[in-house]
């Protein structure tokens, strides 16, 4: 859950920051909820106004993003072109950890459930 004007992010193996902001109603942007942040854009907005409960699933394969935001396919299986700005790492062939960021405001998680592929 993000109050409005909040902005978090959660960071896959520590370097691809999936952006977690109160982004309702605003045009379609790479940092807009459920972006990877500055390099793929949702191709449709599905977020909630700030302050509703949402739900969020991000795969990282390789380097292949997939998010799906309120049930509805926002970002399918995208290259991921490098780390994120707050990257812990730069190597991008390197297993990192799940973290999530404090930004600017209120963010709340809940139900966090982890699945490795394995190829």
């Amino acid at each position: 859950m993000c109050l409005e004007h909040s902005n978090s992010g959660v960071y896959l193996r520590g370097m691809y920051e999936i952006q977690v902001v109160d982004s309702y109603g605003a045009k379609l942007d790479s940092h807009n909820m459920g972006g990877l942040y500055s390099r793929v854009k949702p191709t449709v907005s599905a977020e909630k106004k700030g302050g509703e409960w949402q739900t969020m699933e991000m795969t990282l394969c390789d380097r292949h993003v997939t998010v799906i935001l309120n049930g509805t396919k926002i970002i399918d299986n995208q290259p991921a072109y490098g780390p994120t700005g707050g990257a812990m790492q730069a190597d991008v062939f390197k297993a990192g950890p799940i973290y999530l960021q404090g930004d600017h405001g209120k963010v709340s998680y809940r139900n966090i459930v982890l699945t490795p592929i394995i190829k």
